[in-house]
């Protein structure tokens, strides 16, 4: 057996009752900051400042306050002043020392645990003002109160001389209310500064949240002024922050609820963007991760939505369902909450614990926006159509063939809507886009040309007539199809026939040619196994199949691209990763495979800029360029030139095929 290695000890020393430290008053949060704001950069910093500023809320909660204001000085001082009761100021029958005193210098002091002097308050462990008090180099605190101005003043947390008072002799003038001014202190946090812009965001909140609210910001070194006063309140609140996003659905949805104990509010609405926000608030304090509140919302929306897409034919309920994330995609959305007693995760209150809130959000929102979509089918199939659009997308970058149920009931093929699309785009086709007639990837099609100088060859889908045109010399007779008679028209000055017809039913024969050629289509088609099906049967035994596709370069940047060619294009149906568009090839019944990459920069202004695509779409395709995740950007080659421009580089696939010669 083999002996258990011993530590290497340190020095003896004594471990007794005077090895244990007691940190008294306002020591230890001097000692250990982090643990009651957070940390002590910038973001700790500020949590200061919004300890005070929602006392102050906390008094508008109350009724008892009209106006707040919040000023940046030049010093690097930041001042919260609030016309409302003041703090109390008389002796505290305990201590004997003012109330505010207490307040200021004692962990747990305030007067918001008794839940009748404020029954909704942001203040709940009584820490507060004592901690941006232990946490300021200096602080001074002003209180008007019952025609009576008393001020004290304090350095990191210690008294520099009792509260003073100027006898009540009308020089007050009837004002009232509570002003503390602070300087954080560089021992604790550094060169961090207050951001104004940051700020103002807050303020923006606190006024949205409140309506009536009289909210003033002042910044001594930018000279900087906003005054804020909002009477719309959470669905204002939406608006504003949705002003400039593309709405699925033009009015939010609202719903309200509570208990008698705690009472809620929220608005949401889908928009054409990329990312879920919802933005969750209890009691006025911004839950920054979010709680029981937000998680409820989310459930509660992923359930209604795919009950009413069960209900109404637009999905198979017992083995389809839209995901969670698919159904939050583009969601916007805020979430008050206003309750007596929240349970938080901590003193910063970035996540609400609180159970019993989650079940009663979660049920009031499946019952009131279930009935919403019940009597609203617009709205329904809007909110539907949007997730399955997302669902499409997650889909298309894992499995190449397959489309929505959604989909083939309501789409189906409607041969009208391609015939009108391709027909007036046909007018400006080949100033829509780089790739159509550029030189090198016609080249690269043509260049895997495997066929007898007299073959037969048809150009499937064939647009203008480029792709099969740059077969001129390689076979002996090229014919084209199309669905509209522009394309025809156009096509005809490139090939020697073009016909008009559909890829899903193509009018020859088995058989009948060498070679078909395409490109860039199978993406735009529901069930695109169908058309390979056809063209695999017109090719003679031993015929080769040439075909060009654009794909994704990895898994990460597959669902961005998607978004991206959907709101170019309308018709989009999948956007195949190349594995996927590899099987879907050799599914199909070819063989012989043989894949040729071509990279090619596109002008993503000179694409968008067609019929086909409508000005608030294009705005989205170039919000997805300049928000584009960090993981697309670390594989996927664009850039945003210095004068707004964009260019994206296109990862080209080029394959060659050929079905088995012992078919016939």
């Amino acid at each position: 057996m083999t002996d258990r290695p011993l530590l290497t000890a340190e020095p003896a020393t004594a471990y007794d009752a005077s090895s244990i430290v007691v940190f008294t008053g306002l020591q230890a949060v001097r000692r250990t900051p982090s643990m009651y704001i957070g940390s002590t950069a910038a973001d700790g910093l500020h949590h200061l400042l919004y300890e005070v500023l929602d006392n102050a809320v906390d008094e508008a909660e109350a009724g008892h306050c009209t106006a707040v204001t919040v000023s940046l000085q030049a010093d690097g001082s930041c001042s919260v002043h609030d016309d409302g009761r003041g703090i109390p100021v008389d002796p505290h029958p305990e201590s004997g020392r003012p109330a505010s005193e207490v307040v200021l210098t004692t962990l747990h002091a305030g007067g918001k645990f008794t839940g009748t002097t404020y029954t909704h308050s942001a203040g709940l462990h009584g820490v507060g003002l004592s901690c941006v008090n232990a946490l300021s180099a200096r602080l001074r605190l002003d209180v008007w109160r019952g025609g009576a101005h008393h001020w004290q003043e304090f350095s990191r947390g210690e008294p520099d001389a009792d509260l003073a008072s100027a006898a009540p002799d009308g020089g007050c003038d009837g004002r009232r209310g509570t002003a503390v001014t602070f300087l954080p202190d560089p021992e604790i946090f550094g060169t961090a500064g207050f951001s104004a812009r940051t700020i103002t965001t807050r303020l923006e909140e606190v006024a949205f949240l409140h309506p009536g609210l009289a909210v003033h910001f002042s910044d001594e070194v930018s000279g900087e002024r906003v005054d804020l006063r909002f009477d719309g309140g959470i669905r204002a609140f939406l608006h504003h922050h949705n002003r400039d996003a593309v709405a699925v659905h033009p009015e939010p949805v609202i719903v309200t609820g509570g208990d008698g104990r705690l009472g809620f509010e929220l608005a949401f609405q889908w928009t054409e963007g990329y990312a879920e926000e919802i933005r969750g608030f209890v009691n006025g304090v911004r839950t920054e991760q979010g709680g029981a509140h937000v998680d409820a919302l989310r459930t509660a929306l992923a359930n209604a939505v795919n009950r009413y897409a069960g209900d109404r034919g637009l999905l198979d309920a017992r083995v389809e369902r839209i995901t969670t994330v698919d159904i939050l995609e583009g969601l916007t959305s805020i979430v008050s909450l206003r309750m007596a007693d929240p349970k938080f995760d901590g003193q910063t209150k970035k996540r609400l614990q609180s159970p019993e809130v989650g079940r009663l959000v979660r049920e009031a929102v499946e019952r009131e926006f279930g009935r919403l979509l019940a009597a609203d089918d617009e709205l329904g199939r809007r909110i539907v159509t949007r997730a399955l659009d997302a669902t499409r997308a997650r889909t298309a970058a894992r499995t190449a063939s397959r489309t929505s149920r959604f989909q083939q009931r309501e789409l189906a093929i409607d041969y009208g809507v391609y015939q009108r699309q391709f027909g007036t785009r046909s007018r400006d086709w080949h100033d829509s886009c780089t790739w159509l007639t550029d030189d090198g990837l016609l080249a690269r099609h043509a260049a895997l040309c495997d066929v007898p100088k007299d073959a037969r060859m048809l150009d499937v889908c064939c647009g203008s007539g480029v792709v099969g045109g740059a077969f001129r010399g390689r076979v002996g007779e090229s014919i084209g199809l199309d669905l509209t008679p522009e394309m025809v028209e156009l096509a005809s000055t490139r090939l020697d026939r073009v016909d008009q017809g559909t890829v899903y039913d193509l009018p020859y024969p088995d058989a009948s040619f060498d070679l078909v050629v395409t490109r860039e289509v199978l993406h735009l088609l529901p069930r695109p196994e169908r058309p390979l099906s056809e063209i695999f049967r017109v090719l003679r035994p031993g015929g080769q199949f040439i075909v060009g596709q654009i794909v994704p370069y990895a898994d990460e940047d597959a669902y961005w691209m998607y978004r991206v060619f959907k709101k170019k294009q309308p018709l989009l149906h999948q956007m195949f990763s190349e594995r996927e568009f590899r099987e879907l090839l050799l599914g199909a019944g070819f063989g012989g495979l043989v894949m040729e990459e071509y990279l090619l920069w596109e002008s993503i202004d000179r694409w968008i800029d067609t019929h086909e695509t409508s000005p608030s779409h294009r705005r989205e395709i170039q919000r997805l360029f300049h928000q584009a995740p960090k993981e697309v950007r670390e594989i996927h080659p664009f850039e945003v030139l210095p004068d707004g421009s964009i260019r994206d580089q296109w990862r080209w696939c080029v394959y060659s095929l050929k079905k088995p010669g012992d078919l016939g």
